[in-house]
Parts: structure tokens; sequence; C-alpha cells
């Protein structure tokens, strides 16, 4: 967080020397700076909708099926659990071993899911991301933005609502043809 103000100070201060012995006017004619959302870009641009969906609909098969796994491992506590009293002592530590080595698997199972869902999401919304970037480039450029920002909470705190690209960075996505 210290190194995102260092930077967008850096970047203030640059703006401010490069206005250096003009007149205010001739200042804020030269220096121009725009902000979008890309969370809300992303989110709301056709592609990324359906990259959720897909990401949702893949999630929703992992869930379903660690949900499942989950439930089959508590019914063979509980019956380990009332078996145990029954059983001699290496059959009850056989008996716990295995359970014990079906839990593992099972957070291991949830540790891969969980690194296959981020890695399908980075293939999926990178892309985006990177056209994203070609469209509001090309939209700064036309309207003579000198600098766009992120719009977010931790590098942004103020900004007209002029000067929020998030919008027509979306409409601009929806209606450029893919390359």
């Amino acid at each position: 967080m210290k190194f995102k103000a260092l930077v967008i100070g850096s970047v203030f201060a640059l703006a401010s020397m490069a206005s250096v012995g003009s007149s205010p006017a001739q200042a804020s004619d030269g220096v121009k700076f725009g902000v979008v959302d890309m969370q809300r870009a992303i989110q709301s641009v056709e592609a990324g909708k359906k990259a959720k969906a897909q990401l949702e609909k893949e999630f929703n098969a992992k869930k379903k099926s660690l949900q499942d796994e989950e439930a089959a491992i508590k019914k063979l506590g509980e019956e380990f659990k009332k078996q145990s009293l029954v059983m001699n002592d290496e059959a009850r530590a056989k008996k716990q071993a295995e359970l014990q080595e079906r839990v593992m698997k099972f957070q291991e199972l949830q540790a891969r899911s969980q690194m296959e869902l981020q890695q399908k999401e980075g293939e999926l919304l990178q892309p985006i991301v990177n056209r994203l970037r070609g469209v509001i480039g090309e939209l700064a450029k036309q309207r003579g933005y000198s600098l766009v920002l992120e719009k977010n909470e931790n590098m942004v705190l103020f900004s007209q609502d002029k000067d929020d690209l998030t919008k027509d960075a979306i409409d601009a996505y929806n209606k450029a043809p893919k390359s």
C-alpha cells in the first residue's frame, strides 16, 4: 500500500514538474487524469459476464463434489466412533489411519480445486483485461488524457465523474470487434 502511494505521489510530482513555468490554466490544460473501475468493467463487459458464468459453473461443480466427499468422511467418522468401542486396538488403529488418510486426500483435493479455479480465472480474465487496457488506452488518447488510473479505494480517493471512463470503456469494449 505504501508503494502504491509512493507511485501515485511520484506521478503527481512529475505532472506538476511538467507544468512548472506554465500558467495555472496551461497546467490544467496540459495534464488530464482519468480513472477506470477495472473490477466493474470486467464484470460488466459481455465477455466478463460469460467468464463469470463459466467460473461459477465450474465452482459449483467442484463445490458439490467436495461437499459430497466431506459428507462421506463425516459419515465414516461417525461410524468409526460407534464401532471403535468394540474394535481391538489393531483394527481401531488401522481404521483411524484410513480415515486420516482420506481426510488428508480431501484437504489436498480442496487445495487443488482452489488452485485450478484461480488458474482458470486467470486464463479467462487475462485476455479480457488486456483488451480492456487497449480500449482504455484508445479512449484516453481520443479524449486527451495524460494518465488513467485504476479507480479503487486504495489508489484513488476522489475523482470527478466526468473523468471516470469506466462506462465508456465498457461500451467501447462491447462494440469493438474481437481481435
